[in-house]
């Protein structure tokens, strides 16, 4: 079967990836991005980028015509929580609306596509710790309003997977990271051990909360688990997508100037706390392990090594 994929969010970090997995698969992909950043786009066969504002739903309904995706695989979103308490509007409009018009569009296919969404663990808000790792039937009650406008996607895909058989299939990530990824906690203290090592700033390590455990799991097994969502996963479900164990970010810390053989001040600054902040965000992927095959194959070691490997090559 010729498939094609249509990937919204293709600048983002995670698209990105997702694309050039797909592309090495032997897919046809068309990767839909909002703002074209110049050189970001890698020149591949099989593969093209449009220009694709969710916010223009006739624009959308325009390219599914034309292209005619056999698997959506829906990333273009706001994704950062202390943005959408600033512009909270801007979050729901990019996320919500985005996200109806998409459905729309697919609504009124002659073939509708599989569409896997990105969803994600801030549907979930505090979860006790008796339910922790939580798993997909804990009740959705997210801090904010990037957690909400989550929860609507889902919610949303699972109505046009009720009334109007979209295959619709969502995958509520936790924390991602990996080479290329910018605001988080690994990211931010791996670009500033660089930028110390070349001399670039002072031995100084900026940090937020150090207390909170988080499972981050490496773009990689993100991707993959994408894909398999899309080829395995069971129309209609949602599925967590998490690492198998949590770390606690000043262990992240540690881990990240250990491999880097850099040493420098830490020094906590109010401008990377949270207004809201989980003590542990850890997810059950024992649904999407069942019904897909999917598992974690890279450590936080790897991923970290492969960040500091990065980031040298590029700052």
């Amino acid at each position: 079967m010729n498939r094609t994929a249509f990937v919204t969010g293709a600048e983002g970090f995670i698209g990105s990836h997702l694309i050039k997995f797909l592309q090495a698969k032997g897919w046809n992909v068309i990767g839909g991005y909002l703002v074209h950043r110049s050189n970001s786009f890698p020149k591949l066969p099989n593969l093209e980028f449009v220009q694709c504002d969710l916010s223009n739903g006739q624009r959308v309904a325009q390219l599914f015509k034309e292209y005619e995706p056999t698997h959506v695989f829906h990333l273009g979103a706001q994704s950062l929580p202390t943005v959408s308490w600033v512009d909270p509007i801007l979050t729901f409009e990019s996320n919500i609306m985005g996200s109806l018009y998409l459905f729309e569009a697919t609504r009124h296919m002659k073939h509708p596509p599989v569409v896997v969404s990105a969803c994600s663990s801030a549907e979930y808000g505090h979860v006790p710790a008796l339910a922790i790792p939580v798993t997909e039937e804990q009740p959705l009650r997210p801090l904010h309003p990037y957690g909400i406008s989550k929860v609507c996607l889902d919610l949303l895909a699972r109505q046009y997977f009720l009334d109007y058989k979209i295959p619709a299939v969502n995958i509520r990530l936790f924390n991602t990271t990996g080479p290329g990824k910018t605001n988080d906690a690994p990211s931010d203290f791996v670009r500033q051990l660089i930028g110390i090592k070349k001399g670039l700033r002072p031995p100084v390590i900026e940090v937020g909360n150090l207390k909170s455990r988080r499972a981050f799991l490496d773009v990689n097994d993100t991707v993959r688990g994408f894909y398999l969502a899309a080829t395995r996963g069971k129309r209609g479900e949602s599925y967590n997508l998490c690492a198998s164990q949590t770390y606690q970010i000043g262990g992240l810390l540690r881990t990240a100037i250990r491999l880097s053989g850099v040493k420098g001040e830490i020094r906590p600054v109010p401008h990377l706390m949270r207004q809201s902040d989980e003590r542990i965000i850890f997810g059950s992927s024992e649904k999407i392990r069942k019904d897909t095959g999917w598992k974690q194959l890279l450590s936080i070691e790897q991923t970290v090594k492969s960040m500091l490997e990065y980031w040298h090559g590029v700052m």
